[in-house]
């Protein structure tokens, strides 16, 4: 080795001498904190680079050079010592360890399971730092991040490879996740699912040197996002709704917050993402549950995927869609500034919320009819009153306000907003499929409040996977194993 352990702890001593040097000395004096801070940064960062190579050379020096007897009793003798790249989030450095061969065979280095090093050159820390940025915001500007914090240049490609291998542990990471704790959950299990398009990559035959009439610039897929989560009952009337609705008054009493919120999306269409959301609802059943409700908007494909999925749970239809409903007819009626459309749209509003959703089509069509029969008003009056008619069946507000259930679909529309649009539509941002599905499968972990958590649970798939056996627990007390005095 080109150097050992002990003289390795000697140049730490005196760094980390003249580090106390650089704080207390007499040009410490003049030091703005900006300046020292950034100067304390790197040498710290040195500082952790130099204690990590500390760290494997001990263990390499405490390797033992004899023959290394297998599972399956074949005996391989030491051949040599042979290093391994391995980037750190402090940099990149080699781990020197014994290599263990027999002519004819394969050969092992058993500091790599002690270790449990990556099967990729980049550290779990590194990567898993990327990635959170890269989930984030583009990976592009995420690596910029780790470049100008840490020093470190990672590929881009890398960054996109771990991406996509991680995603893949995501759906056996939420088979084995335990239920919530009953006594942290709601009685009303709810279920909220809705689309929102991403842009893809155009494939070459697509391409056109000129777009016709019709084409869009940008080729979406629809992405269903669904969530579910449970909640406490939120008594309200009518009135109350309305006079929220607009902004005249909040319903009495504070609003319950979900409980578990968990979100996910994907690009492989409403029936895998409805089956997927029903087996995460069947994990929230218990007895602590005592009502259910979908939500869903107007989309007629999606509301049967949801009756197919959860056909025990009753559908209802987001009351902010339909009150844009109302809103449309108001303007096909008085027109977009008249006053007098606000109180219009206002008493529709209020006749939805007490469940008289059949007069409120009856006066649309009889408004509709007394006009002319071909004027854009007329069509939209229709347009409005057959939307209601087709989704009467979930618009019995009246008596979803009684039981306390949630009207709105604020959950999904909050979920495909910042969980599909506001990574996949940032400026210039076309995707392969599969790309799409890696990235929102990491975001909802994420959003899900389990990143950590899902990491470690990779770690320790990927070692059993690697080495074929379980990793090892071993959480460091800082406090108690790095006592700086040793240096």
């Amino acid at each position: 080795m080109a150097s050992n352990s002990s003289q390795m702890i000697l140049q730490l001593r005196e760094e980390f001498e003249r580090l106390l040097r650089l704080v207390t000395g007499s040009q410490a004096q003049m030091a703005t904190m900006d300046q020292m801070e950034r100067s304390l940064f790197r040498r710290v960062l040195h500082l952790g680079f130099q204690l990590l190579r500390l760290f494997v050379t001990k263990r390499a020096e405490s390797e033992p050079h004899a023959p290394l007897v297998k599972k399956n009793r074949s005996v391989l003798p030491y051949h040599s010592q042979q290093g391994r790249a391995y980037f750190s989030i402090f940099g990149k450095l080699i781990v020197e360890r014994a290599y263990f061969y027999a002519w004819g065979g394969s050969g092992e280095c058993p500091l790599d399971e002690a270790l449990s090093l990556p099967e990729r050159c980049y550290s779990d820390l590194l990567m898993e730092s990327a990635e959170l940025l890269g989930v984030e915001g583009s990976y592009g500007k995420g690596l910029q991040v780790v470049s100008r914090l840490l020093g470190l240049n990672v590929p881009e490609l890398a960054l996109e490879t771990s991406v996509a291998e991680q995603s893949q542990m995501v759906k056996t990471y939420y088979n084995q996740k335990p239920a919530f704790p009953s006594a942290e959950e709601g009685s009303i299990l709810v279920a909220q699912a809705d689309g929102k398009g991403a842009p893809l990559v155009r494939r070459e035959a697509e391409v056109k040197v000129r777009r016709g009439k019709g084409d869009k610039k940008t080729h979406k897929k629809e992405a269903i996002a669904t969530a579910v989560y449970t909640i406490a009952p939120y008594f309200r009337t009518p009135q109350e709704v309305v006079s929220a609705l607009f902004q005249k008054g909040e319903p009495n009493g504070e609003r319950p917050a979900p409980c578990h919120k968990q979100i996910f999306a994907s690009l492989n269409g409403k029936e895998p993402a409805l089956k997927r959301l029903a087996i995460w609802v069947q994990r929230r059943e218990g007895a602590h549950i005592v009502q259910r409700v979908a939500l869903t908007d107007g989309a007629e494909p999606l509301q049967k995927q949801m009756l197919a999925c959860l056909p025990a749970f009753p559908l209802v239809l987001d009351i902010i869609h339909a009150v844009e409903y109302l809103w449309k007819a108001g303007a096909a009626l008085y027109g977009e500034t008249d006053p007098y459309r606000a109180e219009w749209v206002e008493a529709q509003a209020f006749q939805l919320l007490s469940s008289h959703t059949e007069q409120v089509i009856q006066g649309l069509e009889d408004k509709a009819a007394s006009l002319a029969r071909n004027s854009q008003a007329a069509r939209t009056l229709q347009t409005v009153a057959n939307y209601f008619r087709r989704n009467l069946p979930y618009m019995d507000y009246a008596e979803y306000l009684r039981c306390g259930w949630p009207i709105g679909t604020g959950v999904i529309e909050g979920t495909c907003r910042h969980l599909v649009k506001d990574r996949m539509e940032l400026s210039g941002m076309r995707w392969t499929i599969s790309g799409a599905e890696a990235i929102l499968a990491l975001r909802a972990v994420n959003e899900n409040g389990d990143w950590d958590e899902f990491h470690a649970f990779r770690r320790m798939r990927r070692h059993r996977d690697l080495y074929g056996s379980p990793l090892k627990s071993n959480r460091l007390d800082l406090a108690e194993h790095l006592d700086i005095n040793q240096f």
